[in-house]
């Protein structure tokens, strides 16, 4: 059978699996997800998620399960966020350098109650859950994935489904726990079919399986005065440290297929099999320390995101496919640190202004990558947010917040050798400009 009648039936059947199963097609391929590409909520956007593990709202859920001990009351949010993003690739022989210019648009919801009351023991256990759905709402798994001899950003593009679901508990004078899951989907889908050469297909049996896989996050905050010095004042009052850890995770498709072509291929057909990884997340320490004042708090974090485990993930995916390049020019990752500094100023009872600042150096150590072609390069990511809070309201015993977040992210320029699927190669310098706006509204119980 010739390449072309191959690819033909290959594309036939990841078409007929792809839109059996009601998936989205249109997005990028990309390595991040919402929570650490951008932030959750406008409060992780405006502080270049510097103070996103003693952020008070839901997301925190998220970055530090145990900051969910920090307000007593219950709450519900609702929020959204839209990036555009302007990914470059520029080559000497290209007529356009844009790689990517297609937006991320999230609808964001958020929910957290206190589940103490079930009990016969007062004690407070929170529970919190967070969700952020692609096209405001509309693609459940934006996915995508295909080799590329242009250049393809590791880190951007269309997210698929974010969810987290977690509870947190105070130990004893100042220290809490919680522990979170981020849940993301594994789909396997099995394929029969009759094809004609001219693609029309008879006699088709398609079983699509999608299960959960849950992912841990840890978390412990200490409040230094309350721990130390409970019963009178210290040195110790106002400062706050948290730890936190996250296991590796990533969204996996996998397709197996069988194909008998009328008069090409008899019975018992072309096997065919697919599998494919999206929105990996690296196992992730975090370790953040903030001082809080009187109407102000500055602090910082520092992560140490462990990427080389990628390349483990990636001897498994047969559309990236590292088995058949050698050993010395297969892709490779750089366990990579990223700090982050932020601060909020309280302007009376009912506004509050907040920036931050991180440096997040690239995890891609390789820089030419047959069949690949992964671009990726240091960033700079400057936030910047305000927060209004409406204490009295007609209708509501509590007071009502508002948020609103912006964060831009300079892409530092950086050079690739782009390896076309001839095997030509030609220089390109990486950088891009992505802009983040993030709303939400969040209302107490």
């Amino acid at each position: 059978m010739s390449g072309s009648h191959r690819f033909v039936v290959r594309a036939l059947t990841l078409a007929i699996a792809t839109s059996s199963a009601g998936l989205a097609t249109t997005a990028s391929a990309s390595m991040g997800n919402l929570g650490t590409a951008y932030g959750v909520m406008p409060v992780d956007v405006a502080t270049a998620q510097a103070l996103s593990m003693f952020n008070d709202q839901v997301s925190v859920t998220y970055y530090n399960p145990s900051y969910l001990t920090a307000d007593e009351r219950g709450e519900l949010t609702g929020g959204i966020l839209h990036s555009e993003q302007e990914l470059r690739s520029s080559r000497s022989d290209a007529d356009g350098d844009i790689v990517s210019d297609s937006p991320s648009q999230h609808l964001l919801l958020g929910l957290k109650t206190n589940l103490g009351s079930l009990t016969r023991f007062n004690h407070p256990i929170y529970l919190g859950f967070i969700v952020g759905v692609e096209k405001y709402g509309k693609e459940l798994l934006a996915f995508s994935s295909e080799t590329s001899e242009t250049g393809e950003f590791l880190q951007y593009g269309k997210e698929p489904l974010f969810l987290n679901v977690g509870g947190a508990t105070p130990l004893w004078r100042g220290i809490s726990v919680g522990f979170s899951a981020r849940v993301t989907l594994e789909a396997v889908a099995q394929l029969d079919a009759v094809s004609t050469l001219g693609g029309e297909t008879t006699r088709e049996r398609l079983s699509v399986n999608a299960e959960p896989s849950l992912k841990s996050i840890l978390g412990t905050t200490i409040k230094w005065g309350e721990t130390f010095c409970p019963d009178s004042s210290c040195f110790l009052d106002g400062w706050e440290s948290a730890l936190s850890y996250r296991t590796k995770s990533a969204a996996s498709t996998s397709v197996n297929s069988n194909i008998i072509v009328t008069q090409t291929i008899p019975d018992p057909g072309l096997s065919l099999a697919v599998a494919t990884i999206d929105s990996f997340q690296p196992e992730t320490f975090s370790f953040g320390t903030q001082y809080r004042g009187d109407g102000w708090r500055i602090g910082g974090s520092i992560e140490q995101q462990n990427w080389s485990e990628l390349e483990d993930e990636f001897s498994r995916d047969t559309i990236r496919d590292q088995q058949s390049v050698s050993a010395a020019a297969r892709i490779r990752f750089d366990d990579v640190l990223i700090p982050r500094i932020g601060a909020e100023y309280e302007f009376g009872q009912h506004f509050a202004l907040r920036g931050g600042v991180a440096y997040e150096e690239s995890p891609l150590k390789t820089t030419r990558n047959p069949e690949l072609n992964y671009l990726d390069t240091d960033k700079i990511v400057v936030g910047l947010g305000l927060s209004a809070t409406y204490s009295r309201t007609r209708l509501l015993a509590y007071p009502v917040r508002l948020d609103l977040g912006y964060q831009y992210q300079q892409l530092q320029e950086r050079d690739f050798t782009i390896v076309d699927f001839d095997g030509n190669e030609q220089q390109a310098t990486a950088d891009g400009d992505i802009h983040v706006v993030s709303g939400s509204i969040t209302l107490k119980f």
